[in-house]
């Protein structure tokens, strides 16, 4: 396999794949002695075997523009991440403490308050929280888990490290292309798995369904599940549905269901109502509810707050989870981590400063060509700004957006964030990416054995999205070298 050695020639970030002298990472070596051994028309044909496979697995996202919802073929690498499992282990622990730490914040927020009448969090923070519900005061769902599956996204800097960059716990997205990416990468490369050892991911959703499982009010019974999807022009639909089947649940929009006057959620079905144990929600809190929140969501069923709030249905994630998925929060997580396990926080933030306060302001405004700037509540990549890579005149409004909402705004230095060896053009050339994994907790936590590798497909690009031109590759944990 031939790599481009004129994009490599002028490398400086930290590639998964190979070291400063282009060659293969110890964990990697199996894999480029296999992609060694191929032609260029045996890779080819594996190339096209992958298209036709997403298009005939019908693996799909939506991109929303003004010229209208745009269905698209889920764009693959099929040079996958590969990392060791020793290094993996120590990400995968500090994945469960964070997650389990955030619990703890969400319940007490809404509780008690004591991580701010202890002064280690600022109450102005949580007074300017966009996802704060005040509707959810005075509740302690069950194990006191709010966010029951998180999408944590990782970044490693040109150092080597790996940093947190953000929190997912409002309705995390990608697990499902997770999944069919290792599918895809079994039928094209088959071969690999059989001399390689790889560690699977195939348990999730057998972990997501016990999860969601011990959430239903009626213990000793089989629970009836159900997926809630805003229907299917939501660009996740795809995921929706595909996690609905593998588990086995509902797949069930706001109108098929109803609350009763004793506050049961029902689904409505051919054969009459049925009893519904567990919700799991792929709609923002603002529309789950119109008897609570959004009077004019057609997406949510009315009723449903009153019935969770009695514990009489489980909802993952629950409404309010998302008071901790704000990137200025996000800043406060070491001394969270602090705070209610008092342990050392296993993985590192980002270094990041917070608008809302004068000096760190004054400092993002005066190197706004340095950083990366973030809106509070935004994702997907969307509303914020890469400094060196702006315009003056784009750096210029967003001055004004910092100065006249400053507890919306946080900033990072602009990361080199860590590349792999992507087939571009018949050649392997350098783009950037991060990783998603997913963590899972009930009375339990579980972390999935890698995670979704996002790439940004473009040269010199740093936006992964999907919706924004990024792709994705299939995330290989090995067996460490003996």
């Amino acid at each position: 396999m031939e790599l481009a050695k004129d994009e490599y020639a002028s490398h400086t970030a930290y590639d998964e794949l190979l070291d400063r002298a282009l060659k293969p990472r110890p964990a990697a070596q199996p894999l480029f002695d296999y992609l060694n051994s191929l032609n260029q028309d045996e890779l080819d044909k594996r190339r096209q075997a992958v298209d036709a496979t997403i298009m005939a697995m019908g693996i799909t996202f939506t991109v929303y523009s003004e010229a209208g919802n745009i269905d698209r073929v889920w764009p693959f690498d099929p040079i996958p991440r590969v990392m060791g499992r020793k290094e993996w282990e120590s990400i995968q622990a500090g994945l469960k403490q964070r997650l389990k730490a955030l619990n703890l914040f969400i319940n007490d927020l809404y509780n008690e308050q004591r991580i701010i009448k202890d002064g280690v969090f600022p109450a102005d923070v949580l007074e300017g929280s966009g996802n704060f519900r005040p509707q959810c005061v005075g509740i302690t769902p069950r194990f006191g888990v709010w966010a029951h599956i998180c999408g944590t996204d990782l970044v490693r800097d040109k150092d080597g490290t790996v940093y947190v960059l953000e929190d997912n716990l409002r309705v995390p997205s990608g697990v499902s292309y997770m999944l069919e990416n290792r599918q895809i990468m079994k039928r094209i490369f088959p071969e690999v798995f059989r001399t390689t050892s790889i560690l699977p991911v195939d348990d999730y959703p057998t972990q997501l369904y016990q999860m969601l499982a011990s959430l239903s009010p009626r213990e000793g019974e089989q629970p009836v599940i159900a997926v809630l999807t805003p229907g299917i022009y939501n660009s996740a639909y795809f995921e929706h549905s595909y996690l609905a089947q593998q588990m086995g649940a509902f797949l069930v929009e706001g109108s098929d269901m109803m609350v009763s006057a004793d506050d049961i959620v029902y689904m409505k079905t051919i054969t009459g109502l049925q009893r519904v144990d567990v919700i799991y929600r792929r709609i923002d809190d603002a529309f789950l509810d119109p008897e609570v929140f959004n009077p004019d969501s057609a997406l949510g069923v009315p009723g449903l707050m009153r019935a969770w709030r009695k514990g009489n249905v489980g909802i993952a994630n629950a409404p309010g989870a998302g008071v901790a998925d704000d990137k200025v929060v996000y800043a406060f997580v070491p001394q969270i981590i602090k705070y209610y396990l008092n342990e050392e926080p296993i993985l590192a933030n980002v270094p990041s400063y917070l608008c809302m306060y004068e000096d760190q302001r004054e400092y993002v405004l005066a190197n706004l060509d340095k950083l990366v700037v973030k809106p509070a509540n935004e994702s997907g990549g969307y509303g914020m700004l890469i400094g060196p890579r702006a315009t003056q005149e784009e750096r210029d409004q967003f001055a004004e957006l910092i100065r006249a909402n400053p507890r919306n705004y946080m900033a990072q230095p602009t990361l080199e964030i860590s590349t792999a060896p992507t087939l571009v053009d018949g050649k392997l050339a350098p783009r950037h990416l991060d990783l998603r994994p997913f963590v899972l907790q009930s009375d339990q936590l579980y972390a999935t054995t890698g995670g979704l590798t996002r790439v940004a497909m473009r040269k010199g690009s740093l936006v992964v999205n999907s919706s924004q031109g990024g792709g994705s590759k299939d995330t290989w944990i090995v067996e460490d070298a003996a």
